[in-house]
């Protein structure tokens, strides 16, 4: 089975490649993400990306402190995400599987928290894609991968407010069946 760490660059490609299509008029577009427009997701998804580095490096998220917080795409979001999606990649590229990684709830190895953060591109990946009328299919590998993870997570998941609740589907589709699982309507 390929590792979520060698999925990541599929995931950051589908990511990098809807965020560069996003046309001028559609930043303030929401997506599914309800509380989120176009610009809100990029945001997140920048912000979490920026912490990378520092987190693979061994840092705390209390040693990072709240320096990524707010808006961190200023006036170039698309440079914005291009360049924490670069520093992440490098990070993920130069990081042992085994490191210990120091997350909010808790240390894991940078095996779970790559499983974390390709989970977080592909799906955001497609929210992004819907709310800015983009493509959505996704890449394929990189979409089983996530939904046997989340498979294996989904009673963490419901209640957290990680993830809206799962919707029924029988589509025989990895990619509707993942959305689904995690809450989204195709």
């Amino acid at each position: 089975m390929t590792e979520a760490i060698e999925l990541l660059p599929q995931a950051f490609a589908a990511f990098t490649d809807r965020v560069n299509a996003i046309p001028d008029d559609r930043w303030d577009a929401p997506t599914p993400d309800t509380e989120w427009s176009v610009r809100d997701l990029v945001n997140h998804l920048t912000s979490e990306h920026l912490w990378v580095p520092d987190l693979l490096d061994g840092l705390t998220v209390a040693e990072a402190g709240d320096r990524y917080s707010g808006d961190v795409l200023g006036d170039d979001p698309k440079g914005a995400w291009a360049r924490a999606q670069s520093a992440s990649q490098a990070a993920w590229t130069a990081t042992r599987p085994d490191r210990d990684v120091h997350l909010s709830f808790g240390t894991v190895p940078a095996t779970e928290y790559a499983e974390q953060m390709l989970l977080d591109l592909v799906v955001h990946a497609w929210d992004l894609a819907r709310g800015a009328g983009l493509d959505e299919r996704l890449p394929q590998d990189a979409v089983e991968h996530a939904l046997g993870y989340a498979r294996e997570h989904a009673e963490e998941f419901q209640g957290s407010g990680m993830f809206a609740d799962p919707v029924p589907t029988d589509s025989p589709d990895p990619q509707t069946q993942l959305l689904a699982l995690l809450g989204r309507r195709t």
